[in-house]
C-alpha cells in the first residue's frame, strides 16, 4: 500500500512541477519556486490545490 501512495504522490509532484515550468508562463518565478517546493514536500495536497486555485484551464 506504502508503495502505490508512493507512486501517486511522485507523479502528483512530477505533474504539477511540470505544468508549473511548461504551461504557466504568466506565473512569477517566485510564485513557480513556491508551488515546485511544495509539490516537493507535500505533492498529493499540493496537487489538489493547484488543480482547484492555480491550473490553468
Amino acid at each position: 500500500m506504502g508503495t502505490i501512495i508512493g507512486l501517486v504522490a511522485l507523479i502528483c509532484a512530477v505533474w504539477v512541477i511540470y505544468d508549473v515550468l511548461v504551461n504557466n508562463k504568466g506565473l512569477s518565478t517566485g510564485v513557480k519556486i513556491v508551488w515546485i517546493i511544495c509539490a516537493v514536500f507535500f505533492s498529493i495536497i499540493t496537487a489538489i490545490v493547484y488543480y482547484f486555485v492555480g491550473h490553468k484551464k
